[in-house]
């Protein structure tokens, strides 16, 4: 059984840094595109980072450019994000997810629009991050 699982999450103060970590167990991550995604309250879910399968292509939102890096290793079947610098309006829930890599046309249209478009084959089940104004 496919699964995505989230972990790194919690409350950091303004300024300060976590990594997010997602482990894929049941099938392998090697020819899938990975992402991040976050949806804060209210809000709509957005595309944060995305990451070729060939590990060479990288798609950030303006929002996070400069401040957030992400990685894979395929050895270990995990994904993550490194956040640094954080602001309270970096605030949600925060899911890993990924595509097959014949599935999108590209990284930036896997953060953009493949989600929204129900192109992404599995998602995690999220992990809250929280940093308090």
């Amino acid at each position: 059984q496919p699964q995505l699982v989230e972990s790194g999450g919690g409350l950091v103060q303004p300024g300060g840094s976590l990594r997010l970590s997602c482990a894929a167990s049941g099938f392998s991550l090697e020819h899938y595109a990975v992402g991040w995604f976050r949806q804060a309250p209210g809000k709509e879910r957005e595309g944060i980072s995305c990451l070729s399968a060939s590990d060479d292509l990288t798609y950030y939102a303006d929002s996070v450019k400069g401040r957030f890096t992400i990685s894979r290793d395929n050895n270990k079947n995990m994904v993550y994000l490194r956040m640094n610098s954080l602001k309270p309006e970096d605030s949600g829930v925060f899911f890993c997810a990924t595509a097959w890599r014949g599935r999108i046309n590209g990284v930036q249209d896997m953060c953009v629009t493949a989600w929204a478009d129900r192109r992404l084959d599995y998602w995690g089940q999220g992990i809250q991050v929280t940093v308090p104004s």
